[in-house]
């Protein structure tokens, strides 16, 4: 075999036509293998002679994709002092771009003997454990393009790669589950019809499946336990080629992207799949363990945990730094995503205990000229201490806005909160975000993701209903700040169905109609269920696949949810890029005029209301045509003028429309309102024009929409989308409709 010296760079195994260079980092390794495992599992191993700046390296002509390797690396096992060498293990190369077979729960994955822990055990785990595979990175892209919508134009929808369309009728059986799945055009023409601009999807890094579930007979369905930063997760593919998962992701990307919806990742750099002490020897604790982890300073056998999971990424470390920077180009530049979602965000601020908006993490991010111009969404916090940082985070980056989620959980189920609150959220949330130079968009709206109720749930269950996940209902969160609405669990009162249905629409119009980013969670649109179940992350199974078997119920609930949508989507009053110019407290009330909070009867808020405990109806008048701030090509913008009714009061109310100077009178524009819902299409039925002066009554948890015509538009048309194909236009498949019966 010719061996050539290489280059040090680019990390990780790069075929150029002819052959593959192979560079790994190590900077306390004494000595460096690189083995290429054959069809048969035999292996050749070859010395990395070539060191550059702690690289490792060497090129091999004739090695082409498809090739499994791996590598042993050999220095002293001392895990007194943060050392783990054993090259008895084969280890994943951190830069793999695919991943072969799954890790085993066997012996030779750990340097420690079962019986014995403070023994060390030097067995080989070839064969047990999962390989790298060399990879093609050439691809038709053909005319690919990133959507690049702006933020305050975004409709986020979280979704599971295999819970998505597992059990899609129209999606081929061997295409299920997979890249090629969520590719189908019965699935892009589900999200086109929907409205949704963005599918967030979460995590598609290689992952291991955690061998303590397997034993139970479950698995980690979530994927929070990356051990492959640059690989798709290999489950996913539908084909046994190697390497194919690559090959079919890029495939889902430029399907999507024609559909003109962006894709971003539910990405976790946080910490890895190796675990604590106690851990599987994979990849990087083998191969340099201080660089890599985060390790506790006085007793570095132990390592620092802010994630829960056993171990942290050493953000102090400049290979690390690297590492995770290098992934983010290569998702953005190879792959084509849009953006990123950071699991446990705060955990990548933390250089030393406390979280710091300065550090090197955010430093490089903001000086990259690629990540830096596309989506960053941050989970801002972690289990550790001065982990919860919403609102915290520097310019560029959005944020799971959890107040948002509290907030608006709790005054829809009617628990003591006052409207400043309500306002604030609903507004913006400028008192988050307004004091760093953010705008509205910093903030993602959402009342539900996917660690927690759905929403259906959340309208069904007062508790969570955790026992399939084996651990005696003890896991999951208990505070939910749910109402089952009289009933815990399934009934068949009509009149629970019927106010649960109303309050799952209360929750998709407020997210629609609130300044900021929203995100519904995949199937929550058809009232998906997980029967109460609030940790779902070990259920691969029906309990978490959306069922594409839709009742009336479900079609009246999705054709309610596209309507708001579309209504968001054509309105720019419900888009600002700027804070309305009062006090978020206030709801952005000022003398402006952009935006006003009026009792029921049509006066004006005063000063008691606002942190009246019981307050549960108020009206919200966005003025169409103080929207204050200029359209791309720097016209005026002038919009419709809307009115927000909300009564999540126990009882009906009677509102009265504003006596102003308005001389067209106010039609529904969208209301939770049965009565003020065409059960057949989802959209507003016509229930009269209202004059200034007007009453007319909202229904208890209820909201209606009105609208006053200053645009020149229709508020119901569908938003325009050049980009997207017939068969992408199509409506829902016909297996997904609700049958006659």
């Amino acid at each position: 075999m010719d061996i050539w010296p290489g280059k040090p760079y680019p990390l990780g195994a790069t075929f150029d036509g002819t052959g593959t260079n192979f560079a790994v980092f190590s900077s306390t390794a004494q000595r460096i293998e690189l083995c290429l495992i054959d069809d048969d599992g035999r292996e050749t191993r070859v010395e990395l002679r070539e060191v550059d700046a702690y690289v490792w390296h060497c090129y091999l002509p004739g090695v082409l994709p498809r090739q499994r390797y791996g590598f042993r690396a050999y220095g002293p096992y001392d895990p007194e002092n943060g050392l783990r060498f054993d090259p008895t293990k084969i280890l994943l190369d951190p830069y793999a771009k695919a991943i072969d077979g799954h890790v085993e729960n066997h012996q030779s994955n750990f340097s420690y003997d079962f019986l014995n822990p403070h023994e060390h055990v030097a067995q080989d785990s070839l064969g047990h454990t999962m390989l790298s595979v060399v990879t093609n990175p050439f691809f038709d892209w053909g005319h690919d393009r990133p959507p690049k919508h702006p933020y305050h134009r975004s409709i986020i929808y979280e979704a599971h790669v295999k819970g998505l369309t597992q059990l899609h009728p129209d999606i081929p059986e061997n295409m299920r589950g997979t890249y090629l799945g969520l590719s189908h055009p019965a699935m892009v023409s589900y999200l086109h019809d929907l409205g949704v601009t963005a599918i967030e999807l979460m995590p598609i890094h290689q992952f291991v499946n955690d061998t303590s579930l397997q034993e139970k007979g479950l698995s980690n369905y979530w994927g929070y336990n990356t051990i492959g930063f640059f690989a798709p997760h290999n489950a996913y593919c539908s084909s046994d080629t190697l390497g194919g998962q690559v090959v079919e992701f890029k495939t889902m990307v430029k399907a999507l992207h024609e559909a003109d919806i962006e894709v971003i990742l539910d990405v976790v750099y946080n910490h890895t799949a190796e675990g604590n002490h106690m851990g599987p020897t994979l990849s990087f604790r083998g191969l340099d363990n201080p660089s890599y982890y985060r390790l506790v300073p006085d007793d570095p056998e132990h390592y620092f945990d802010t994630t829960g999971t056993g171990n942290s990424l050493n953000m102090r470390s400049p290979h690390t730094l690297q590492l995770i920077m290098d992934s983010l180009r290569y998702w953005v530049s190879e792959m084509h995503v849009d953006g990123f979602r950071f699991d446990l965000a705060s955990t990548l601020a933390r250089e030393l205990y406390a979280v710091d908006k300065l550090s090197s993490f955010f430093d490089i991010i903001q000086q990259d000229p690629i990540i830096s111009q596309v989506k960053l969404i941050a989970e801002p916090w972690d289990v550790g201490e001065g982990g919860y940082n919403v609102g915290e985070f520097p310019p560029l980056w959005t944020e799971w806005n959890g107040k948002y989620r509290d907030t608006m959980r709790d005054f829809w189920r009617g628990e003591p909160s006052t409207l400043d609150e309500f306002a604030s959220r609903l507004s913006g949330s400028s008192d988050l975000y307004a004091h760093s130079g953010r705008r509205p968009m910093a903030s993602v709206n959402f009342v539900t993701a996917h660690d927690g109720f759905t929403l259906r749930d959340l309208v069904s269950y007062n508790e969570k209903h955790n026992e399939a996940n084996g651990e005696d209902n003890a896991d999951g969160e208990s505070n939910n700040r749910s109402w089952n609405c009289g009933v815990e669990g399934p009934t068949d009162d009509p009149a629970i169905l019927t106010l649960r249905l109303r309050q799952i629409k209360n929750f998709i119009a407020t997210m629609m109609v609130s300044q900021g980013v929203p995100m519904i969670v995949h199937g929550d649109e058809i009232g998906r269920t997980q029967a109460g179940n609030n940790n779902a992350y070990c259920q691969d199974n029906e309990i978490t696949w959306v069922n594409w078997q839709l009742d009336a119920y479900q079609h009246d609930l999705f054709a309610f949810t596209k309507n708001a949508i579309a209504l968001r989507k054509k309105h720019p009053v419900f888009q600002r890029r700027r804070f309305f110019q009062g006090e978020s407290a206030r709801g952005g009330t000022s003398l402006a005029g952009d935006i006003e909070w009026l009792r029921p009867d049509a006066s004006m808020m005063e000063e008691a209301d606002w942190s009246t405990w019981y307050a549960r109806a108020v009206m919200v008048f966005f003025n169409g045509d103080k929207i204050g701030e200029p359209d791309e090509r720097g016209e005026r913008i002038i919009d419709d003028d809307f009115l927000l009714a909300i009564n999540a009061s126990q009882d009906d109310l009677d509102f009265t429309v504003p006596a102003n100077d308005g001389t067209k009178p106010w039609e529904i524009a969208l209301s939770t309102n049965p009565g003020c819902t065409d059960p057949d299409t989802g959209a507003s039925a016509h229930c009269g024009p209202l004059a200034p002066g007007a009453q007319f009554t909202v229904m208890a948890h209820s909201l209606t929409v009105l609208m006053r015509g200053r645009a020149r538009q229709s508020v119901m048309a569908l938003p325009e989308t050049s980009t997207a194909t017939a068969a992408q236009a199509a409506e829902i498949p016909e297996a997904t409709r609700p049958s006659s019966s």
